[in-house]
């Protein structure tokens, strides 16, 4: 019995998340069922941010919800090869643990550490932003470290992060995705699409000119880009 409540109860947890990213997407995230029937098995894909190392990236991921979901997390496992500090490297697989999301400073400001959007903004944070107290991947967190101290001088860590972005052109060809590479794109593209053609009106309200200047300038449209690339400019 209670196991069956359990999963009426998550169904609906989950079925409210999925209607919600829907209705307001996470820029830069493109979320799917794995299989419509079966609501505990999300494919995500991530875009990498316009103006980071990962622009023009197609990252593949899955987050696999436990039957008691929302008290219990979720689990986040790249199925794309990530080299990163926080990602633990498994084979072929790479594994982000949710210990490492949940105690990197965006989840603090979340109690629901547990919702697969607070997840997927850890995530994209993260990737700006690794978090080298308790790294996953050691070796990557001391060619980050050199990276960071030398003022990007020392390049082995963006290297292989660009050649693993460009290892990903050959999956987004495969699933036919057009990745976007400027900030506009970025942040237009994964927004739910206009309303029908008679309502422009709501639509030309609805975003008022500085927003589309702001974009044009690709400042802040949507995600805070980090600090140290002010430093190192």
């Amino acid at each position: 019995m209670a196991h069956g409540h359990h999963v009426a109860s998550s169904q609906k947890a989950l079925m409210l998340e999925m209607k919600s990213l829907q209705d307001e997407p996470v820029e830069g995230f493109r979320i799917t069922l794995v299989d419509e029937s079966d609501l505990y098995n999300w494919e995500v894909a991530i875009f990498g941010p316009p103006n980071t190392h990962y622009e023009g990236g197609y990252f593949k991921a899955q987050i696999k919800f436990p039957i008691d979901y929302p008290y219990s997390p979720p689990a986040f496992r790249f199925l794309t090869k990530m080299w990163h500090p926080n990602i633990y490297e498994v084979r072929e697989r790479t594994t982000l643990t949710l210990s490492v999301i949940t105690q990197s400073p965006l989840s603090l400001a979340f109690p629901l550490h547990n919702s697969p959007t607070t997840i997927l903004l850890s995530v994209i944070s993260l990737l700006n932003e690794p978090n080298t107290s308790s790294p996953a991947n050691v070796d990557a967190s001391v060619m980050y470290r050199k990276w960071r101290d030398s003022k990007g001088k020392d390049r082995e860590f963006t290297e292989i992060i660009r050649k693993q972005v460009h290892a990903t052109k050959v999956d987004a060809e495969r699933d036919g995705v057009k990745v976007p590479t400027t900030l506009a794109e970025y942040c237009v593209r994964t927004r739910a699409p206009p309303p029908d053609e008679g309502s422009n009106l709501f639509y030309d309200d609805y975003y008022d000119d500085e927003d589309l200047e702001d974009e044009e300038d690709g400042e802040d449209c949507c995600y805070d880009e980090d600090d140290s690339g002010t430093e190192e400019s």
